[in-house]
């Protein structure tokens, strides 16, 4: 591959190798830095011996490497803004106390059905200086005003940890709004909080004020609130409002991609940045014009859209592009690619781990790649035909190298995705540049009707055609099991296979057939392991109870529920490769790897000459557990979140009085016994 003999690739592949490391084994500031000393001591004493040498031997190539190794690594520890000094959780007071908390708000993100959500950023505690974000939660129940950003608050009240997955195979989102540099939560309610009548006007309070305008004047036309979501979402990268149902229909019909601001968009901006620009004459003068304007509306367009991963990452390739373009220059494109890369994870290394970002460099750099391949693969003279294969193969190119990480993340594929992209792509076109003009105007209050209508109606079309294709749900293939191994291996067998394409020669074969066989081994070895494992798990559900048992990969759910309980478990059939085998009600008593296990319910009844290792407590039973320990003498006690929270904490302070391990499923999250 070509792309790899460019030195800055090399580079940026130790620069991103060092900010994985950092990121799992989480070196000190101090450390980082060290590193870098070393790194580059031994970067300086190669290139003294090497100089005066025409080529550059192995030493030399391998200090550049370790030193952009040791850069990426200190770029993300430098990044983490929980290592600064006054961050608020270097103070464990703050969590378990209340305190006066000032904050001010940067962003609103999507609501969930009881809380309107803000990412704010943290000013003073108790009138000491601090910083951080957190997550600001403002019941939708109560009533709250509406927060604007820049709104400064003072708030009464407890910062609350991010908490672990409670159930297995959960999703993590206190590790996602960690990589987003958020470690806490707070809510608000009617009596704890104050609003200050002084705004805090910043680059988003202006952005978001834009967005607001535009937003506003588009409502005062009539435009329909639904479409009007949709709309802001393809324009300006703002999906807070779209209905469930209807990112839905987007996901299932393959076009979720839409609905984020990526390349795909910029790509369109830019065509009609140079199609308005063109009047402009192409003299030095006048290029360079042209290079300015078009690279600040550009930056202009990404601080609008939030300056989202994906809109970063597109605008600041697009704007390499189009200074190669308005320098006549020739401008390789991989190389564009590269340093776009190494440019936004220098400055934001926790990009990295942003699952759009993930998807948005994949698929474009497939297309690049793979696109040219597809489309060698059928020639044909009709232009018709040959411009719907054109669209065909750019987004097989991207299913292709996308199809990996979104059955890792996602668990599902959607079948119909070239229908969707054939049929949209072309339309998507237009209404892009005609929702641009639309957003443009409305900005400066001109939203007469003949002008908003046919873009409502579009997005109205749009709407219905991607309804239609996501109805038939029997093409949308859910709940994949998929590793990490797995997706490491597919995409070695995608590459060497490509590779062997490109150029049938017996060395890529063989290096396809190996990737091939390891890929089979790691399947081979995925349900050796499954099939030969064994865990008995007692789920944190809050009304209802929910034990399963798992016998290689069959799943038996001992429930009162079966229906709730299917889809709570869902996520770890999927997980564990597994099916439901069978429902049960829960017994009072249950033996698991030699371990006895006794179950108490609301009932409280139990044998007294019982003997368990472990103790269940159920559905709040009305029991002395001190007694009880003293007469059945369990190793540990378990309780699960159908009990209520007050006899829990008792249950506990009864069990450190016994000194017994006390395991609050709504606490400690699920409780595993293998």
């Amino acid at each position: 591959m070509k792309v790899l003999q460019f030195p800055l690739t090399r580079v940026v592949i130790g620069f991103v190798l060092g900010i994985l490391f950092a990121f799992y084994s989480k070196p000190s500031i101090t450390e980082g830095f060290g590193m870098i000393i070393i790194c580059f001591s031994v970067f300086l004493i190669s290139y003294l011996f090497q100089k005066n040498s025409s080529k550059k031997g192995i030493f030399f190539g391998l200090a550049t490497f370790f030193l952009s190794f040791s850069i990426g690594s200190t770029s993300l520890v430098t990044h983490n803004e929980s290592n600064q000094n006054n961050h608020y959780t270097h103070n464990s007071n703050y969590f378990e106390t209340e305190n006066l908390i000032a904050v001010t708000i940067q962003e609103k993100i999507k609501s969930t059905t009881k809380n309107d959500r803000y990412i704010a950023t943290v000013s003073t505690i108790n009138d000491s200086i601090v910083t951080g974000k957190i997550l600001l939660n403002s019941p939708k129940e109560i009533a709250i005003q509406k927060l604007e950003i820049g709104a400064q608050l003072l708030i009464k009240g407890r910062l609350i940890r991010n908490k672990i997955p409670f159930n297995p195979n959960q999703f993590d989102y206190g590790k996602y709004l960690e990589n987003k540099q958020i470690y806490s939560q707070l809510y608000l309610n009617n009596k704890n909080h104050l609003v200050s009548p002084v705004v805090h006007k910043d680059l988003n309070y202006y952005t978001a004020k834009l967005r607001s305008t535009i937003i506003h004047n588009l409502e005062q036309a009539d435009f329909n609130p639904k479409e009007l979501n949709v709309a802001v979402a393809l324009i300006l990268g703002q999906k807070q409002d779209i209905s469930r149902e209807v990112m839905q229909d987007y996901q299932f019909a393959g076009a979720i991609h839409i609905l984020s601001v990526s390349g795909l968009h910029i790509g369109f901006i830019l065509l009609f940045l140079n199609f308005v620009l063109k009047p402009i004459p192409n003299t030095k003068k006048g290029a360079f014009l042209k290079l300015a304007l078009t690279i600040g509306l550009l930056s202009l367009f990404a601080l609008i859209a939030g300056l989202a991963p994906s809109v970063v990452r597109a605008v600041t390739m697009f704007s390499f592009v189009a200074v190669g373009y308005y320098l006549r220059r020739s401008t390789y494109i991989y190389h564009t690619i590269i340093v776009s890369l190494f440019l936004i994870l220098l400055f934001q290394p926790y990009f990295l781990f942003d699952v759009g970002f993930q998807l948005s460099y994949i698929a474009l750099f497939f297309i690049l790649w793979l696109q040219p391949l597809i489309v060698s693969l059928w020639k044909t003279e009709n232009r018709i035909l040959k411009a719907g294969w054109e669209i065909m193969s750019v987004s097989i190119a991207a299913q292709i190298g996308t199809l990996p990480l979104s059955l890792y993340y996602f668990h599902q594929f959607p079948g119909l995705f070239f229908i969707t992209n054939l049929i949209v792509i072309p339309c998507l076109t237009i209404i892009m540049i005609y929702g641009i003009v639309v957003m443009i105007l409305a900005a400066f209050h001109i939203t007469p009707t003949f002008i908003i209508k046919p873009f409502e109606w579009s997005i109205y079309g749009l709407n219905q055609v991607i309804n239609w294709i996501a109805s038939f749900k029997s093409f949308v293939l859910q709940d994949i099991p998929f590793n990490i191994y797995l997706l490491l291996s597919t995409y070695l067998c995608i590459i060497t296979i490509t590779l062997w394409f490109q150029k049938p020669k017996f060395n890529r074969l063989v290096w396809a057939l190996i990737a091939i066989i390891s890929f089979q081994l790691v399947h081979i070895k995925t349900q050796w392991e499954i099939q030969n494992g064994q865990e008995w798990i007692v789920f944190n559900q809050n009304y209802n109870s929910l034990i399963t048992q798992r016998i290689g990969k069959q799943i038996t759910a001992f429930t009162q529920d079966s229906l709730a309980s299917r889809n709570n478990i869902q996520s770890y059939l999927v997980g564990n490769f597994s099916e439901l085998k069978n429902t049960s009600k829960i017994n009072n008593f249950t033996y698991f790897n030699r371990n006895k296990i006794l179950i108490l319910d609301s009932t409280g009844v139990y044998p007294p000459n019982s003997r368990p290792d472990i103790l269940v407590l159920t559905q709040s039973p009305p029991i002395n557990l001190e007694r009880i320990i003293k007469t059945t003498q369990p190793k540990i006690v378990v309780a699960d979140a159908t009990n209520y929270k007050t006899i829990q904490k008792a249950w506990k302070q009864s069990c450190e009085k016994q000194k017994i391990p006390f395991h609050a499923t709504a606490e400690k999250g699920y409780f595993i016994l293998h």
